[in-house]
C-alpha cells in the first residue's frame, strides 16, 4: 500500500456544465454497514481511507440486525458442531473451506468488537448466549434484541474519531473505474482503479481513485415487494461488479425471513429468530383455532432452518387464504420479554399489540441475499484491485440457505481477511483518470416512469420469483425484465443520473441475475423451491454466472 495522499478534491475537467472531481485515497470502501466500517477500522491508521455511503452512515441493513453473531464460546460447543450446523442449513452447497475459515475466526471477531467497546448482553458477568433456528448449541452473542444497532453505533463512533477515515454521505455508487477504459491501458491487464459516485448534494459525479476498492454494499431485498431490508438494499455492488466483468453465484437463493411483523404501519420490522429460539410458537389465527402447525412440517418445529419455516408459513397462508400467521411468545413471563426483547415489545406496543398477552402477526419477507459476487478467502474478486465483503459477496459460506447469525460474522471475518491481503500487495501506481462523461446533461422528469417501473419490478418478482417458483413464472419474469432493462438503460445513457435511476438500474440487473440463476437450477434445494423440479439432485453444485466480458 502507498502512503496516504491528502484527500483534497481537485477538478480535473471543465469540459461540460457538470464538473467532475477526482479524489485519491489508498482504499475506497463503498458501504457503511458492519462490513464497511470493520474494514475501515482494521486498516492501518497511516492509510487514507474513504467510506462512501448512499445516504447517511447510520443507514443500511447491519443496524437492523436483531438476533446476534454466531461464535463457539460455550462449554461443550465446538467448531465442528458450528460447521456441521452451517452445512446442514446450506443444504449441501456450503464451501467447506470457507465455512471452517469463518467459524474458526469467530471468537477473534467477537473479541475485537468487545475491544471496540460493543456492549453485549451479559449473564453473571459472562456473555449471554442464546440459540436460534438451525443451531445445535447456544452460541449467539447478542445485545438484547438489537445487536446490529449496538455494533453499528459503536463502530460509527470509532470511525468518526479515526483521523485517516473520511466518510462521504449521500454518495451513490455509479460504476467502477476500470483500467482498460482509461489512460491508454487497453492492452494491460484490467484492474479496478476506484469508483464513480454521484454526490447528491452537489449533483455531480465524482471519481474516487485508489489501488484498492472494497464493495460492502449489502444485499438486494428491495427487488421484492415485501422485505425486511431498508430502502438502501438495492444490490448496487453486485450489479456494478457484474457490469465490470466479475462472476456472480447462487443468486437464486434469496432467504425469506419467516417472521416480519404484519401491520400496515410496521414497514420492514423484523421479529428476530431469537423469539422462536426462546420458545415462540407459530400458530394459525384465533378464528382458525390458534393451532400450532410447525410440528406437522418438520420435526425441528419452530427451530427448523428459515427456508423450512418460511415455506411452512407460505403453505399455511395459501391453504387457509390468510394474509398472516401468528407468533406466540406470551407464555414467557413479562419480565423475561422486557429483558430479552425490549425493542420488539416496545414497537408492538406502539401498534397496539401486547406481546405479553397476545400473539404477534407475522408474514415472510425477503431478507437476505445468499449469493453474490464470487470471492476467495481473501475477499478478492475476479477483478484485481476489487474486494467484496459482506452480503454482496459469495464466499461459499451460506450455500443454499444462510444459517441464522452467520451473516454479521462473515462481515467481520472477511473484512479482516481483505485487510491482510491489501497490506500484502505491492504499491500500485495510479494512472490519471479522465472525468465522468458529463455530456448527458439532459434533465428528464423521469420520476413517474422510475416509480412505475420500480413498483412493477417488485410486484412481479414477488409473484413469479418468490418462495415457490415454476418455469412458467420464471419465463414471465425474464420477459418483463428484458423489457425493463432496455428502457432503463436508455434512460441511463441519455439523461442526467439520479439516485432513483441508479437504484432502479441496479435492481433490474440483480433481478435478471436472480432469474437466470433460478432458471439454471433444475432441482429444489434450500431456498430455491421449484414445483417443476421438486427432487434434490444427487450432486450439489453452485450456480455460477460468467459475464460475456471477462477481466
Amino acid at each position: 500500500m502507498t502512503a496516504p495522499t491528502p484527500p483534497a478534491a481537485s477538478a480535473i475537467s471543465a469540459t461540460s456544465a457538470t464538473r467532475t472531481t477526482s479524489r485519491l485515497f489508498d482504499v475506497i470502501i463503498v458501504g457503511s454497514g458492519l462490513a464497511g466500517l470493520s474494514t475501515a477500522l482494521l486498516l492501518p491508521p497511516h492509510l487514507a481511507v474513504a467510506v462512501l455511503t448512499k445516504r447517511t452512515i447510520e443507514d443500511g441493513s447491519s443496524g437492523w440486525a436483531q438476533g446476534g453473531i454466531a461464535a463457539v464460546l460455550a462449554e461443550g460447543d465446538t467448531f465442528d458442531a458450528h460447521v456441521a450446523d452451517t452445512l446442514v442449513a446450506g443444504a449441501g452447497l456450503c464451501d467447506p473451506a470457507a465455512t471452517r475459515f469463518t467459524v474458526e475466526n469467530a471468537p477473534e471477531a467477537i473479541a475485537w468488537l468487545r475491544q471496540m467497546g460493543t456492549q453485549f448482553t451479559l449473564h453473571d458477568g459472562e456473555l449471554h448466549l442464546t440459540r436460534e433456528g438451525g443451531h445445535s448449541h447456544r452460541r449467539i452473542v447478542h445485545a438484547a434484541d438489537a445487536t446490529g444497532a449496538a455494533v453499528q453505533h459503536t463502530l460509527i463512533d470509532r470511525v468518526r474519531l479515526a483521523p485517516n477515515v473520511q466518510v462521504f454521505e449521500t454518495h451513490n455508487l455509479v460504476d467502477l473505474i476500470l483500467s482498460d477504459k482509461h489512460a491508454g491501458q487497453t492492452h494491460a491487464p484490467r484492474r479496478c482503479l476506484g469508483a464513480y459516485a454521484l454526490n447528491e448534494d452537489a449533483d455531480q459525479v465524482e471519481a474516487f481513485v485508489a489501488p484498492h476498492t472494497v464493495l460492502c454494499t449489502g444485499g438486494a431485498g428491495k427487488v421484492y415487494l415485501y422485505t425486511s431490508n431498508p430502502d438502501t438494499a438495492t444490490g448496487d455492488g453486485i450489479a456494478a461488479a457484474w457490469r465490470a466483468g466479475c462472476r456472480v453465484a447462487n443468486m437464486e437463493f434469496i432467504q425469506f425471513h419467516p417472521t416480519c411483523l404484519y401491520h400496515p404501519k410496521a414497514k420492514s420490522f423484523l421479529i428476530t429468530e431469537a423469539v422462536r429460539g426462546e420458545g415462540g410458537l407459530l400458530k394459525l389465527p384465533a378464528h382458525l383455532g390458534g393451532h400450532r402447525f410447525m410440528p406437522e412440517h418438520d420435526p425441528r418445529a419452530e427451530l427448523a432452518p428459515r427456508d423450512v419455516v418460511a415455506r411452512a408459513i407460505d403453505f399455511e397462508m395459501k391453504r387457509h387464504g390468510l394474509d398472516h400467521v401468528c407468533l406466540d411468545i406470551a407464555h414467557q413471563p413479562p419480565a423475561f420479554l422486557r429483558e430479552h426483547f425490549p425493542n420488539i415489545l416496545a414497537r408492538c406496543a406502539e401498534l397496539g399489540i401486547d406481546i405479553t398477552k397476545e400473539p404477534i402477526p407475522v408474514v415472510p419477507a425477503a431478507h437476505y441475499t445468499c449469493g453474490g459476487v464470487v470471492t476467495d478467502l481473501n475477499a478478492r474478486t475476479d477483478l484485481p484491485g476489487l474486494y467484496v465483503v459482506g452480503e454482496a459477496s459469495y464466499t461459499g459460506l451460506h450455500g443454499a440457505n444462510r444459517l441464522a447469525s452467520n451473516s454479521l460474522l462473515e462481515c467481520m471475518v472477511f473484512a479482516r481477511a481483505a485487510v491482510r491481503d491489501m497490506a500484502a500487495q505491492p504499491a500500485a501506481p495510479m494512472p490519471a483518470i479522465p472525468p465522468w462523461d458529463a455530456s448527458r446533461v439532459i434533465d428528464a422528469d423521469e420520476h413517474v416512469v422510475i416509480s412505475h417501473n420500480w413498483d412493477e419490478l417488485r410486484r412481479f418478482m414477488w409473484d413469479y420469483v418468490g418462495i415457490v417458483r415454476t418455469d412458467k413464472r420464471l419465463d414471465r419474469a425474464a420477459h418483463r425484465i428484458a423489457l425493463l432493462k432496455a428502457e432503463i438503460e436508455e434512460f441511463y445513457q441519455r439523461f442526467h443520473v439520479t439516485r432513483d435511476l441508479l437504484e432502479l438500474r441496479n435492481l433490474v440487473e440483480v433481478a435478471d441475475l436472480i432469474v437466470r440463476c433460478a432458471q439454471a437450477r433444475k432441482e429444489s434445494r434450500g431456498l430455491h423451491c421449484s414445483r417443476d423440479y421438486p427432487a434434490l439432485l444427487p450432486v450439489a453444485l453452485p450456480t455460477v454466472l460468467t459475464p460475456a466480458r471477462i477481466p
